[in-house]
């Protein structure tokens, strides 16, 4: 394949830009702020179904603390009318009387041990509102997080965006000044070398692999005309002669 040297040239100003479009895409794939903010989401969601979770167990208690509160009503009740009675004098019977003072031993042991249980769910929902609390003020706060990081990576991206943008416009107006088929040979590189499909020749190494090429290898690229397309021997990239291309500086590094 044969190409004029100024658009051989061209390849590496078109290999820079896609190097650099290369970083922005790794860049924008790995932004702290990505991470960060999916984390962050991922905790406010947990916390959100821990809070439901605690809620019901909470609004649960309150139901059991509400018909606690009236079963003692009702025995208090009973036993006021009960008591009652037994004052008013009205009960003669003996064994009347001894009933009605028998239920009235009996309601309040009952009042009593339904108070208790009163006692026991009621420490039971200040509790779990304590955690409805504890909980709620922590997924705010994980809300709030998330927030702010989603923020501070969009801005993040939307700058990486804005760079990309430019970039890829500086690559239209490279890539047509190279050749076609020249073109369609470095794009097909660069799938296969990761990215990487033309490099400089300087001081008789390879900028890709960063091998230094032989002797013999130097002396047959000097033998090629200046118009065609020479490769790396070890990692077939497409080599771009420069001025400092000889192998006489080698020693120099």
């Amino acid at each position: 394949m044969k190409a004029e040297p100024a658009a051989q040239a061209r390849l590496l100003d078109l290999q820079n830009l896609d190097t650099e479009l290369q970083r922005l895409d790794h860049r924008a794939r790995t932004l702290p702020e990505v991470a960060e903010a999916a984390a962050l989401k991922e905790r406010a969601d947990e916390l959100e179904a821990e809070l439901i979770s605690v809620r019901t167990k909470a609004s649960d208690i309150e139901r059991r603390q509400r018909k606690a509160e009236s079963d003692v009503e009702q025995v208090r009740n009973r036993a006021d009318r009960d008591n009652k009675a037994l004052e008013s004098g009205q009960i003669t019977n003996a064994k009347e009387l001894q009933n009605l003072q028998s239920e009235i031993a009996s309601l309040a042991r009952r009042q009593g041990e339904l108070e208790e249980i009163v006692l026991e769910v009621m420490e039971q929902s200040e509790e779990l509102s304590s955690e409805v609390d504890r909980v709620a003020a922590a997924r705010e706060e994980a809300v709030a997080e998330h927030t702010a990081t989603v923020a501070r990576r969009d801005t993040a991206l939307a700058e990486i965006h804005l760079d990309r943008t430019r970039l890829s416009q500086d690559r239209e107006r490279v890539a047509e000044e190279v050749p076609a088929d020249l073109l369609a040979l470095y794009d097909k590189l660069r799938a296969q070398y990761d990215g990487v499909a033309a490099a400089p020749l300087r001081y008789g190494r390879c900028g890709g692999c960063k091998l230094v090429l032989s002797t013999a290898e130097i002396n047959e690229i000097k033998a090629t005309a200046a118009d065609e397309i020479v490769r790396c021997e070890d990692c077939r990239r497409i080599l771009i002669r420069t001025e400092d291309s000889d192998a006489a500086g080698r020693d120099a590094e």
